[in-house]
C-alpha cells in the first residue's frame, strides 16, 4: 500500500510564492532522494493563499523514516509562510495517472473532494471510487489523473482529480455527486460534527493549479 504525507501551507501571495519556489528546488531534491520515495506533488491556489505539498512513499516505514527530512522542511516552510504548516498522513489505495511527463511540467487544474465517513465504511468508499468514480472521470475529455487518499482510523478521505485545464475540470463528472448517489445513507450519520439528520459525507470541494507532480508508479 502506498502512503502520502500531505502538508498544507497558508500564506499571503508573496510568501506563498516563496514557499512554492522552495518546494520546487531544495525541498524536492531532499525528499526525492530518500529511500522509498515515489515523488512529490505541489499545488496552489494563490488567490486563497494556500498550497499543498504531498510526498508519496512505497510503504508506511519509508514515510515514517522520512520525518527526519520532512520535519525540518516543514519548519522552514512555516518560517517563510509566517504560519504553522499542518500535515496529515494517508494511505493511497487508488492511483491512476496518465502521462507522468505532462504532470511534471505542471499547469493542470486540480480538484480535491474531502470526504468524511465512519471508519467502518472506508473500504466501501474505496470500492465506489474504484468501480464508479474512476471509470466515469477517466473517460471524460481532458482527464489526467485520479488518486484517493484514506485514513482508515479517522474515516477521513480525499479524492484528487487532475485535468488538462479549468474548462475540462468544470465539465467533468462530479466526484461528490457520484459518491452521494452511490454511498449508503447509513454511513452519513453518527460522525462527530455532523448533524443528526441530513448530514453529508462531503466535507468540501476545492480547486487548485498543479505546480508540478513527479509522483510515479512503484
Amino acid at each position: 500500500m502506498l502512503h502520502i504525507q500531505l502538508s498544507q501551507i497558508a500564506a499571503d501571495p508573496s510568501a506563498l510564492d516563496d514557499c512554492v519556489a522552495y518546494l520546487e528546488g531544495e525541498a524536492r531534491q531532499a525528499v526525492e532522494f530518500r529511500p522509498g520515495s515515489l515523488g512529490i506533488s505541489v499545488m496552489a491556489d494563490r488567490a486563497e493563499g494556500v498550497a499543498l505539498f504531498g510526498s508519496v512513499w512505497a510503504s508506511w516505514e519509508a514515510m515514517s523514516a522520512s520525518e527526519e527530512t520532512e520535519a525540518p522542511l516543514r519548519a522552514e516552510l512555516a518560517k517563510r509562510a509566517g504560519r504553522p504548516v499542518t500535515v496529515d498522513d494517508y494511505q493511497v489505495p487508488i492511483s491512476v495517472i496518465f502521462d507522468h511527463a505532462i504532470l511534471l511540467l505542471g499547469g493542470q487544474a486540480v480538484r480535491l473532494t474531502r470526504i468524511q465517513v465512519k471508519p467502518s465504511q472506508v473500504d466501501d468508499v474505496i470500492e465506489v471510487v474504484g468501480d464508479e468514480v474512476v471509470p466515469s472521470v477517466s473517460e471524460a475529455p481532458g482527464f489526467r489523473a485520479a488518486l484517493l487518499f484514506a485514513d482508515p482510523v479517522s474515516g477521513r478521505m480525499i479524492s484528487e482529480t487532475i485535468w488538462r485545464d479549468p474548462r475540462a475540470r468544470a465539465a467533468a463528472p462530479s466526484v461528490a455527486a457520484i459518491i452521494r448517489r452511490e454511498f449508503p445513507d447509513e454511513a452519513r450519520s453518527d460522525i462527530p460534527g455532523f448533524p443528526d439528520e441530513g448530514g453529508s459525507e462531503i466535507r468540501g470541494v476545492a480547486d487548485y493549479r498543479l505546480v508540478f507532480s513527479s509522483i510515479r508508479d512503484p
